[in-house]
């Protein structure tokens, strides 16, 4: 059985024009040569690493769709406008819908690049049954994938996971940001970063959490008494707080 929704928090762009991948390979963190095989998913960084948008990228023709939060679509536009300097590049906005949906994938469907469980996507129209428009929530959630815990200027892609959800290739050229994300791939031992929690009691979106009353990270998406927390791991121990809440490493 095959049930989507219409996705109305996306927004495709459509990136055209003779340079169109070497322009964006040198931007994104993940390899665009590779959309010969399928799409995928990327994100672009700030010259410090630090995360500014996140999307899908799909071949289409001669233009590649991008696949990014509506909200954030004219934003990320006028940023790739910044780069763009004489290359042959056109940036512009596509009208199709974005699909989300779980059983038989329809024709031209993908699957989602960051898990299986995220189901497939499709640019276009499909006719298919009715699946709630949270349905995702809970499972992203349960395989702590982020959507709004990336926060803009602050996060690094590494800390939220980006390597186990195929959105980052340590084997490309040079993009923005790589420097920073290379060195803490390499160099460092993460010290943070986005893990899942059980929660026991009431917190907002953003709550900060404490563990023996000293600061331990940030509270985001609760669903189905699980939640997706930033965390420092020498603190990340035993019974944590979080407003009305009492945390616990899943």
């Amino acid at each position: 059985m095959t049930k989507g929704y219409h996705d109305k928090s996306r927004q495709l762009l459509r990136i055209s024009g003779r340079d169109r991948q070497s322009f964006l390979q040198g931007l994104v963190t993940n390899d665009v040569e590779r959309l010969s095989e399928g799409p995928i998913y990327a994100a672009l960084l700030s010259a410090q690493g630090k995360y500014l948008f996140d999307f899908f990228l799909a071949a289409d023709g001669e233009a590649i769709l991008l696949d990014v939060a509506a909200a954030r679509a004219p934003a990320l536009a006028q940023r790739l406008s910044m780069y763009r300097l004489r290359a042959d590049v056109q940036i512009e906005a596509d009208d199709r819908p974005v699909w989300r949906g779980i059983g038989d994938a329809p024709a031209a469907a993908f699957a989602d690049p960051r898990h299986e469980a995220m189901g497939w996507r499709l640019y276009g129209v499909a006719s298919v049954e009715d699946l709630p428009d949270d349905y995702f929530e809970v499972l992203r959630v349960e395989h702590t994938i982020p959507e709004p815990e990336l926060v803009e200027n602050e996060t690094y892609i590494l800390e939220a996971g980006f390597e186990r959800l195929n959105g980052v290739d340590f084997r490309k050229g040079c993009y923005v940001g790589q420097e920073i994300t290379a060195r803490m791939k390499h160099k460092t031992e993460l010290k943070k970063g986005l893990r899942r929690v059980d929660v026991q009691g009431n917190a907002a979106f953003g709550a900060a959490i404490t563990t023996g009353g000293k600061p331990a990270g940030t509270l985001f998406t609760v669903a189905n008494s699980q939640g997706l927390a930033h965390l420092r791991f020498d603190r990340a121990q035993g019974e944590m707080q979080a407003e009305g809440a009492t945390l616990r490493l899943s």
